[in-house]
């Protein structure tokens, strides 16, 4: 089988949409549904013209990677300050929170370094959680949501973004317990709510109808999040990962072939938060977990092949995508072969001499290429857009020449 691609993270929001968006907040423009509708449609074309046989809408309309579950969906919200990642503000925050959910300013922040408790992002700017102080913890909106109106844009597979478990874990706080409210209590409800409606895209068969034609699409696919940079210590980290198999393994080994989980070092306002954190300390516990593992490039080639699974507790399937596709899933390593807070655009020749050395190490059936997670965003939005777009390209194309080199 030819080396598979897929693409992960956020794509920039056009200046359009952003503008829009600012108008909105502002109760200047009301029709901001349709300016959504039209990005989303832009990014879906422009991935699959780029060669990518599995794409996303690039979260044009999601309000936030970590809090989209606690919000009201942004076209039912009022004014959507509430969704954003304000400048100059340290907290993740808007309207539309849920009821039991508090922004005091001592929730938690998700952009600690685990082994060294580092508070912030490497240029000095936080991001902190909301509190949650009562119970029952419960979606007010799900990724499914989301998916479901950029379905009918696609004529390619598509997957999702799911929160990870383990990141929605820091609502609840830290040192203390909720009075009439166990973390136990919590975590039940939270694995509860990411299986019930997001987890079940992965249970059923849609069709995707195209101009003139009708393509087969068998099952979503879904990519928690799962951050390095998240608190505290080697023993939460043990934590997380038992808490994202317990989501995880509720699923069958034919559902966990479509459920992927990716590590990368963050990159809000082209900042990274744990760039330095040695993945030796990771990897071993990452391929703990029942599923692909979307992983970005640090020179981690001899450790993923040393720690990959070639059962990940039954994932092995095969997948037919009309005469396009016909990938055999083991466990897989998608590895990060662009850097995306870099404006020079990879070209395919590296691409490729970097996919061939990295099956040295990592066998050719369970190699696969991904771009790293966060996008450039600075200066301009529509040049930061271009060239997402064309990085996907050179990787696919960089992808396509491995595989030939390989005889796969």
């Amino acid at each position: 089988m030819p080396i598979p691609c897929e693409v992960v993270g956020s794509i920039p929001r056009p200046l359009k949409l952003q503008r829009a968006f600012a108008a909105y907040e502002a109760r200047t423009f009301e029709q901001l549904e349709p300016e959504i509708n039209h990005a989303c449609e832009d990014t879906i074309r422009r991935m699959e013209d780029a060669g990518q046989l599995v794409i996303t809408d690039g979260e044009q309309r999601i309000s936030s990677f970590a809090t989209y579950p606690i919000f009201e969906w942004v076209i039912i919200a009022p004014p959507v300050s509430s969704c954003y990642l304000q400048t100059g503000d340290s907290t993740l925050h808007g309207t539309g929170l849920a009821e039991n959910l508090v922004l005091d300013g001592h929730g938690q922040m998700f952009a600690m370094y685990v082994f060294t408790g580092r508070l912030a992002f490497a240029d000095g700017h936080e991001r902190r959680l909301p509190r949650l102080v009562s119970g029952p913890f419960r979606f007010k909106t799900f990724a499914a949501d989301y998916m479901a109106q950029g379905l009918h844009f696609a004529q390619n597979l598509v997957k999702q973004a799911v929160v990870a478990p383990s990141m929605l874990s820091l609502l609840y706080p830290l040192k203390s317990e909720i009075p009439g409210y166990t973390r136990e209590q919590f975590l039940a409800d939270l694995c509860d709510q990411i299986s019930l409606r997001d987890g079940s895209l992965l249970g059923t068969t849609v069709e995707i109808r195209g101009p003139g034609e009708c393509y087969p699409f068998r099952r979503p696919r879904l990519d928690y999040g799962f951050y390095v940079g998240a608190p505290i210590s080697e023993r939460l980290l043990d934590f997380f990962l038992e808490l994202n198999n317990r989501v995880i393994n509720r699923f069958t080994a034919v559902e966990r072939a479509h459920i992927g989980v990716h590590t990368c070092p963050g990159g809000d306002w082209d900042s990274t938060h744990s760039l330095d954190v040695p993945y030796e300390l990771l990897l071993k516990e990452m391929f703990r977990l029942g599923s692909y593992l979307i992983i970005d490039r640090n020179k981690v080639f001899k450790l993923i092949g040393k720690h990959i699974r070639r059962d990940a507790n039954g994932v092995k399937q095969e997948l037919n995508w009309g005469n396009a596709l016909a990938w055999h899933f083991l466990q897989m390593a998608y590895i990060g072969v662009t850097s995306t807070i870099d404006p020079r655009v990879e070209s395919p020749e590296e691409i490729a001499q970097m996919l061939v050395a990295a099956t040295k190490y990592i066998p050719a059936d369970q190699l696969g290429a991904t771009d790293d997670k966060c996008r450039k965003h600075g200066g301009s939005p529509d040049y930061a857009r271009d060239i997402a777009f064309q990085k996907i390209a050179a990787r696919v194309k960089g992808a396509r020449i491995a595989s030939e080199r390989l005889g796969i």
